[in-house]
């Protein structure tokens, strides 16, 4: 996890972007769409597990599960009745499924979560020791992996070859970075010193989204201000999540889920104007953004 040269800055185009659509095979089933296990949602912040939830379904998880605090329970659990939901209270490492052959699983830690608190930083650690599958880390979560414990956990990762993905943004990007004591740096650079530093794929996110896991950075420079509200993050989560746990390599599930993302919130846009969109406006609009680039085939 050296801090290595600069790499060019490339982007995908549509026909790779085409490529990675995941579209099921005829005789698929639930599990080998793949299993989505969302650790998210506070007490303070239930809405941010409805938001991923709802958008790792779109995204096409063919079993979405949700593990969040006991109050978020019932509001999770009546907002979408196809979801699975439990409480965290009494989640260990015994309740972390192994991916089986033909039957991927991703988890996605830490949207809703409240940073710094203890509780959260427990789920984090706990997520990222026994779950031997790609892993996203998002939102609240992001602060668990500053900690001595939390880089000891993602060095562990990155020896054993389990996937970490993280998505921050510029704010959480600074605070991650000033861990390691990594220079102040653009975007793109900042995201593949992040990357080499936490042996992770990063997704920082902005006007500009770039993806690096250290070696390659990519960039999506379809982002529009109407995914400048509170839960489109949310909503990037559980679509990124939902295309791991369908078992996208990291840099391509970040990389077409941040590009439906923005297509998303400009399908939303056009319908609402970019003054009125909010998250749930792009979880509804993400079929339209599948379905545009699937035409551009």
């Amino acid at each position: 996890m050296g801090r290595g040269a600069v790499m060019d800055v490339r982007e995908y185009t549509a026909d790779e972007l085409v490529a990675l659509l995941p579209l099921p095979d005829e005789d698929a089933n639930k599990y080998t769409r793949g299993t989505l296990v969302l650790v998210a949602g506070s007490a303070r912040y239930p809405g941010a597990a409805c938001l991923a939830a709802a958008a790792g379904q779109r995204m096409g998880a063919g079993y979405t599960e949700v593990v969040c605090a006991p109050d978020a329970v019932p509001l999770v659990r009546g907002f979408r009745p196809s979801l699975v939901v439990r409480s965290w209270e009494g989640f260990q490492s015994s309740d972390i499924a192994p991916a089986r052959v033909g039957k991927p699983v991703a988890y996605a830690v830490g949207s809703g979560f409240d940073a710094g608190d203890a509780a959260s930083a427990r789920l984090v650690h706990l997520v990222l020791k026994h779950a031997q599958v790609p892993v996203l880390v998002d939102g609240g979560g992001l602060a668990a992996l500053a900690s001595k414990k939390g880089q000891r956990l993602l060095k562990r990762r990155f020896i054993h070859g389990w996937p970490t993905v993280v998505t921050p943004h510029g704010g959480e990007a600074a605070r991650l970075a000033r861990a390691f004591e990594l220079p102040e740096e653009e975007p793109a650079r900042l995201s593949q010193l992040l990357a080499q530093a936490y042996g992770t794929t990063v997704v920082l996110k902005g006007p500009d989204t770039f993806v690096s896991d250290g070696d390659e950075t990519v960039r999506m420079g379809e982002g529009t201000a109407a995914l400048a509200k509170a839960g489109t993050g949310d909503v990037l989560a559980g679509m990124v999540g939902a295309l791991l746990a369908q078992g996208m390599e990291p840099v391509d599930a970040a990389v077409l889920g941040a590009t439906l993302h923005a297509r998303a919130g400009a399908a939303a846009a056009e319908r609402l104007t970019s003054i009125s969109v909010a998250a749930e406006d792009v979880v509804d609009a993400i079929p339209c953004a599948i379905a545009s680039l699937a035409a551009e085939a």
